[in-house]
């Protein structure tokens, strides 16, 4: 697909999205380290999958204490990664393969490192202290002891969300690592000052953000005790002033993403209705969420009529207006062929396929992450020593030095933790998998003799070879893109299966039945009418499942799409 054609809908409705993160995906010099040089030579890779944009996690100066979501300067690339010359060259690169490129764009805290956050931290003189947010102890409270922060608001990476800086005898909130001060939105500086620097990228030739937890950044300047941190009073004034500042009137084809932990549907629809000019899609949470117990990490087997009744709301929510992101994984989730499928060798492929194939014919924007269409997995990190990320280094300290069984807490970490989805690109049989010649930054998966990318190449059938099918399939059916959205057997508890359904100018209509075996067994399910008898096979992962009748009996985690017009 051509996505600089002029088209009525907008250009990123019938994209697909690839995520890259950089640190894991190709070491061009043998340091362990993933860089930009690594990636403009595995560029091809994308191109033969068929994606249309290339999201890269972020590539700034950082001091790495959250792999590089802590930046301390907006401006510049990491040396660990490369320079901005090599930015340059693999922006060029993507263009000339007629793809996008989008940044991820870290504006709810900075690095305590940013010169912004070195100069609040002066004290309270400092013409930036009020940049980000500071409050003294708790009335009564002796400041820097437990129980003295100015509120109950909690880290998502364990912990108060409040950091005590004994020099200035002052708290600032952080609601991720200590390391990453909040930024203070109200303040109109800040908002300039981000919006110039968005500006900066646009005008050197980015196509857009991924905007991270975009709608934590408005917060209640009373600061009050609660138990949620949500989208603030300001967030879609913020928004649609960003809009008007940074993307207003540019005559580029750019894409607006918010990640938006703990939005509900009603909030999305007012974030991406195109009148309003906030963002043209949002992350949601709510089915990456369905197999959480108490916290992520208490792990619980998924519920199939859940995911249908999340994901079937999200589709009816943000049918008229609004637009959904659709994906499994990014570099926050482990694999989903582990999660929500069977990463054993011999349902591996067939599970993974079949995942996808239900993913990618919603209504949305796909996002494929890296790895995930050669079928990767989860890894078997056997001790917390060879964890690396701070969420699970936060949490299994904390849980262990709370009385928890140190066994399952590892267990839980292995299942969900971050880093499932940060183990290196595994591109070839050889050692490492093809990522680096030198010792890589976070162990390779060993199933890589298996698993990799030159295989995947090698076998039509393979996780990789169908992604590109679904891919093609997008560009070439309007209906996979445009058309409305109808769940059937919304109590089965074993298939998924739901129509599409896009009318034509001359009175047909183009209709697609989707179904996935999401068990181990054969399922058999009744068709709601019999008119798809012998309907069109567009795409499946078996490679003859024969006609289609009215009784339709699914084999261990197939899928396949009908078409039918009338």
């Amino acid at each position: 697909m051509n996505i600089n054609s002029p088209s009525p809908e907008a250009w990123w409705k019938s994209a697909v999205v690839y995520q890259i993160y950089p640190r894991s995906f190709a070491d061009s010099d043998g340091d362990g380290v993933g860089d930009l040089r690594g990636i403009i030579g595995r560029l091809d890779h994308l191109a033969a999958l068929g994606v249309d944009v290339l999201w890269l996690s972020p590539v700034y100066p950082s001091p790495q204490d959250d792999n590089g979501y802590d930046i301390s300067d907006y401006q510049d690339i990491d040396p660990a990664f490369g320079t901005l010359a090599d930015f340059d060259d693999l922006l060029a690169a993507v263009h000339a393969r007629s793809m996008k490129l989008v940044m991820d764009l870290v504006v709810n805290h900075t690095s305590d490192e940013h010169p912004w956050f070195t100069e609040s931290r002066r004290g309270p003189d400092s013409p930036r202290r009020d940049w980000y947010w500071w409050r003294p102890a708790r009335d009564g409270a002796e400041p820097g002891t437990p129980g003295a922060e100015p509120n109950n608001w909690r880290s998502f990476f364990s912990g108060p969300a409040w950091e005590y800086d004994e020099p200035g005898d002052a708290y600032y909130l952080h609601l991720f690592s200590r390391k990453q001060p909040d930024l203070n939105w109200e303040n109109p500086e800040v908002r300039a000052a981000v919006h110039r620097m968005m500006n900066w990228w646009l005008d050197r030739g980015v196509d857009g953000f991924r905007m991270d937890v975009i709608n934590l950044i408005s917060k209640d300047p009373a600061l009050a005790d609660r138990t949620h941190h949500g989208a603030g009073p300001r967030i879609h004034e913020f928004l649609q002033e960003m809009h008007r500042e940074v993307f207003a009137g540019r005559p580029e084809r750019l894409l607006t993403v918010g990640e938006m932990p703990g939005v509900t549907v009603e909030e999305a629809r007012l974030f991406t209705d195109p009148a309003r000019a906030e963002v043209d899609m949002v992350f949601q949470f709510e089915h990456v969420g369905l197999d959480h117990g108490d916290g992520k990490f208490d792990v619980r087997p998924l519920n199939l009529l859940d995911l249908k009744a999340s994901l079937g709301r999200w589709q009816d929510a943000l049918g008229e207006k609004g637009w959904n992101s659709l994906y499994w994984n990014n570099h926050d989730q482990p694999r989903v062929v582990s999660r929500f499928g069977d990463d054993r060798p011999a349902h591996r492929v067939r599970s993974a396929t079949m995942l996808a194939t239900v993913l990618h014919l919603h209504r949305g924007t796909p996002y494929v992450y890296q790895g995930e269409e050669l079928g990767m997995t989860n890894a078997p990190f056997a001790s917390i020593e060879e964890f690396r990320d701070i969420e699970s280094l936060n949490h299994y300290a904390e849980a262990v030095g709370g009385g928890a069984d140190p066994a399952r807490v590892l267990a839980g970490l292995r299942a969900m933790g971050r880093d499932n989805a940060r183990t290196p690109m595994q591109w070839d049989a050889t050692p490492h998998a093809g990522f680096t010649t030198g010792t890589p930054w976070i162990p390779v998966h060993p199933n890589h003799i298996e698993v990799n990318a030159a295989a995947a190449y090698a076998d039509p059938s393979s996780v990789f070879h169908h992604y590109r099918r679904l891919i093609a399939l997008r560009h070439s059916e309007p209906t996979v893109a445009h058309g409305d959205f109808t769940m059937l057997l919304p109590k089965d508890p074993r298939v998924y299966a739901f129509t599409r359904r896009l009318a034509g100018a001359d009175g047909t209509a183009t209709e697609l039945l989707v179904l996935g075996n999401f068990t181990g067994d054969t399922a058999e399910v009744e068709l709601p009418d019999d008119g798809w008898r012998d309907a069109e096979l567009l795409i499946g992962n078996l490679p003859d499942p024969g006609p289609l009748t009215t009784t339709v009996t699914l084999t261990p985690w197939e899928a396949r799409v009908h078409r039918r017009r009338r």
